[in-house]
């Protein structure tokens, strides 16, 4: 039996093989102790030699499984250089940048990381309010697991690296940092979260340059400290967010909470936040009222001298998935705050941070279909139904080809915007395309992901079904990015309030698409501009604005990457072919397997 590497690695925990315990004597144990008896070689060899007889075990259980037709799980595969697009996205990238993507790609694989993953979600969260003197304690005890991925992730600047100006990844932070949160989010989303808000936290600071100044060395520092200490004493801090409230959840600006300003740029806050996400992390973006208007604060859970900032929290929700991360209701009273911004401008601070928040929710939902697809894929060309492998059975090989098509829109779709943050500043194509197509992809890409996970795990079978496999963490955790950040009424409406300020943000966005989707742009772009107008007189139809606009846009992207046989299929089969919303009814014209086989090539 070998011993995992996160075992050995959490609190410097000792590993198994230091157990004296008799009942925990394995076999290898004791065939180690017969070769140590009959005297054999030296201590290293006897040990390989046990190690050896171990594997050949397990070889032989996995012939067997083999024979019962039983595939091997989807486990060590490098899931970026297993993905074709992905390497394409990625290919005018420094090498460093690529070299660090394969890492990240063998690591959300492996067996040691799916195990920290799996613990990580069938531990949740536990919340201690009191300790055994009645004193308030209000901490949020997670598994080792978790703090093992959140060590991890941190590591690869998930929190921090677009804002620290690497030379490797100057000029596209964005994209570079997209590509590590894509792959990580085919392991464990849930962890994800504190880091989404911790990296987006630094644009509602810039409102606030003295508390920008303070926070951000903190904020951007990769050696994760999970300590409960005043937040100045730790190597780095992680930053949440309270946004919603009972009487008005995404209408914020019926808020009531209320801040007092008691000093220059600091308040104190009384209130309650419905949904406080991820309890445990050091400050808080929190909106309030002021006699000014709505400001916005980042309010620290402890002050300087380690008491208690006045947060009590009331419960943890017990959520349908996002499982490994907490979310709490909490109460406050004069809770201090920092003011982020004008006293009035709460809103428009905090929406600087909402807008990364949101291809946040984009890239982690095309990562989680990403990863339920390769499953998918990989299952059903080893397990063999009807005489023949399931792969080769007409309607399994169009259904999966027909999803492929969404998930590889969608990839390209939330990369495109991930580029586009990066150029708005210089290009203004680019800021247009950010402005626009940003809840455009957060609402399409999120929006399908619970269909697609859910008929990979059909594709899958009654295994599928099963808490064993990773699929079925990413189909509970789908959801919630739709969800998080706006729903998809909300999404529509902020796209319908880009269209009511004018319609040149838009003229922009179409002149890109039509050179983008060649011969068929035009007459795409005709049927965009209808729906255009037809939404700027009908509110309601604003979700058939947004996904018209979703689709053409993925489609596009696919045709600029000379992904041309992929865009055709997908164009025409979403667009022009009267699409069912139901996988498998593409037409025969587009040949399934190949397009199986080019977007999750056999082997990989």
């Amino acid at each position: 039996m070998t011993v995992p590497i996160f075992y050995r690695a959490i609190n410097g925990r000792p590993s198994l093989g230091q157990s004296n315990k008799p009942q925990m004597v394995s076999s290898l144990t004791r065939h180690t102790a017969q070769n140590e008896k009959n005297g054999a070689g030296p201590l290293a060899d006897r040990l390989q030699s046990a190690y050896d007889i171990s594997m050949s075990t397990l070889n032989r259980s996995e012939e067997k499984l083999s024979a019962l037709n039983q595939p091997k799980p989807w486990s060590g595969v490098n899931a970026y250089r297993a993905d074709p697009l992905l390497v394409d996205l990625t290919a005018q990238l420094p090498r460093p940048l690529k070299d660090e993507f394969d890492a990240i790609g063998k690591y959300v694989t492996s067996p040691e990381a799916q195990e920290l993953a799996r613990m990580a979600n069938v531990s949740a969260p536990h919340l201690r309010t009191h300790g055994p003197r009645g004193e308030r304690l209000d901490v949020v005890e997670f598994h080792p697991a978790w703090h093992a991925l959140m060590r991890r992730s941190m590591a690869s600047g998930l929190h921090s690296s677009v804002w620290e100006n690497l030379p490797d990844a100057r000029g596209r932070e964005h994209k570079a940092r997209a590509v590590r949160f894509f792959l990580t989010a085919q392991l464990e989303s849930g962890h994800l979260c504190p880091l989404t808000m911790t990296s987006a936290s630094v644009a509602a600071l810039v409102a606030s340059p003295a508390v920008q100044k303070e926070w951000t060395p903190k904020i951007l520092a990769r050696k994760y400290d999970s300590s409960n200490r005043p937040p100045m004493q730790k190597s780095a801090v992680t930053i949440g967010m309270g946004m919603t409230e009972k009487q008005g959840g995404t209408d914020v600006r019926a808020n009531v909470t209320q801040g007092e300003r008691v000093g220059e740029g600091i308040y104190r806050l009384s209130g309650h936040k419905w949904f406080l996400s991820a309890p445990m992390s050091d400050a808080f973006v929190m909106l309030a009222q002021t006699k000014d208007g709505m400001g916005c604060f980042l309010v620290p859970r402890l002050l300087e001298d380690g008491s208690a900032n006045g947060l009590e929290f009331q419960r943890l929700k017990d959520k349908l998935g996002n499982r490994s991360n907490a979310s709490a209701e909490v109460e406050f009273d004069e809770a201090f705050g920092f003011l982020l911004g004008a006293p009035g401008d709460g809103v428009r601070t905090i929406l600087d941070m909402v807008t990364l928040t949101r291809l946040d929710c984009a890239l982690s939902s095309a990562g989680m279909m990403r990863a339920s697809m390769a499953e998918a894929v990989h299952h059903v060309r080893g397990r063999s139904v009807f005489g023949k492998k399931l792969i080769d059975q007409p309607l399994m090989t169009r259904v999966l080809a027909d999803m492929a098509l969404d998930v590889a829109a969608a990839t390209a779709l939330a990369f495109r915007v991930a580029e586009s943050f990066d150029r708005a500043r210089e290009n203004s194509v680019d800021a247009a395309y950010a402005r626009v197509m940003t809840p455009v992809a957060k609402y399409w890409v999120c929006k399908i992901a619970p269909a697609l996970i859910y008929e990979a795990m059909e594709c899958i079978g009654g295994n599928g079904y099963v808490e064993e496999r990773a699929i079925a963490r990413h189909y509970r955790e789908a959801p919630v990015n739709a969800i998080w950040e706006g729903s998809g009424n909300v999404m529509a409406l902020d796209v319908l309030r880009v269209l009511s300020r004018g319609k040149d943000l838009f003229e922009t966005l179409f002149a890109g698409l039509e050179r983008d989707l060649g011969p068929s742009g035009r007459k795409t772009v005709e049927v965009l501009r209808a729906a255009t107008a037809l939404a700027d007189q009908d509110e309601a139809a604003g979700r058939l604005l947004i996904e018209q606009l979703a689709l053409a846009a993925g489609a596009a992207e696919l045709y600029r990457l000379g992904a041309t046989k992929i865009a055709d299929a997908f164009l025409e089969s979403r667009l022009a072919g009267g699409w069912r919303h139901s996988y498998g009814v593409i037409d025969a014209r587009f040949d399934a397997r190949f397009v199986l086989d080019l977007l999750y090539p056999p082997g990989a």
